[in-house]
């Protein structure tokens, strides 16, 4: 392979340059900077900047640069706010969700997922979803997910910010280009839930209003113990037990989740979840070894607050 070239051809469609390496051209030198990078950053050490590699330096130059102003909310703001029926949208038709901080794509501080960026099903006969997909970001805010997934020409439904608020980008209608198959998009609907994932993140969140994420030190998947990494906030677990009942009620989702003969949660690919027949809620993990996300996040305790939610309504 040309490295040279697949980095220029990685630059023109993400939106990179050289000097995000501390180099000037597209080169050897280039080369040797991003394999160095990777090799610091614990990842693979092979000279071009892939999607994984620049998610991870596009967070490292926010941590450093970005000036976030975010909007925190205080109770009685959330209180205000829920005076106000929140809604999610599946086929132009508006369902309501017990949230009071959610934001569809074609409201004004919106974000809305590009054009050619997923399956369009605009005017054809109703999706029927059959699971769900969690994710986490590993990006600062999801304006920065946003961001990146627009460079990436990928595209995900829903997400999930620092705060709790759920920013709908499209339309459940149509089959974002999130899960990493097409036999999977298809079929689902997915979330990125905002976390950064790495500790050496945790002074921006503090920093910048939202206090410490919590530590998992005890994750497992795919049979393997995690490194240390950053939990999810509370008001992001509660926001996304909402939204699993808000889909529920939307588009009839079950609320069940991937559960082994003594009902835990299954920490590893999914048979059933991979051959894109599990009707339910699942992690990203749940689908390929490739991936990790969501460890930690204890879907068995979402299953069953989103069911009491489901209940009362």
């Amino acid at each position: 392979m040309d490295k040279v070239f697949y980095n220029k051809s990685s630059a023109d469609s993400l939106g990179w340059t050289p000097e995000w390496f501390n180099v000037e051209y597209f080169d050897d030198n280039l080369v040797k900077a991003i394999r160095s990078w990777q090799k610091e950053n614990g990842l693979k050490a092979d000279g071009l900047c892939g999607p994984g590699t620049f998610r991870r330096v596009f967070a490292e130059r926010e941590d450093k640069i970005h000036n976030y102003m975010p909007q925190i909310f205080s109770n009685q703001m959330i209180q205000e706010q829920g005076t106000k029926q929140k809604h999610i949208v599946h086929n132009g038709n508006f369902f309501e969700i017990d949230w009071p901080m959610v934001t569809l794509w074609s409201e004004p501080d919106g974000f809305e997922a590009k054009s050619g960026s997923y399956y369009d099903y605009s005017g054809k006969p109703d999706r029927k979803p059959s699971f769900f997909v969690n994710h986490w970001d590993v990006c600062l805010s999801s304006e920065s997910c946003h961001k990146v997934l627009k460079n990436r020409g990928i595209s995900v439904h829903f997400m999930i910010d620092n705060d709790g608020r759920i920013f709908q980008t499209m339309d459940t209608q149509h089959g974002a280009w999130h899960a990493g198959s097409s036999k999977w998009n298809h079929k689902s609907v997915g979330v990125e839930i905002s976390n950064a994932y790495y500790q050496k993140h945790q002074d921006w969140y503090v920093r910048n209003g939202f206090g410490e994420r919590p530590i998992i030190d005890d994750a497992y998947v795919h049979g393997t113990r995690l490194e240390a990494h950053l939990g999810f906030y509370d008001v992001q677990k509660q926001a996304l037990v909402a939204l699993w009942a808000a889909i529920h009620g939307a588009i009839g989702i079950p609320i069940e989740v991937p559960t082994d003969d003594n009902d835990g949660l299954v920490k590893a690919v999914d048979s059933k979840s991979a051959r894109g027949t599990f009707k339910g809620f699942i992690n990203h993990y749940n689908l390929t070894r490739r991936k990790i996300d969501c460890a930690g996040l204890d879907l068995i305790e979402i299953r069953d607050q989103a069911k009491k939610i489901n209940e009362k309504q």
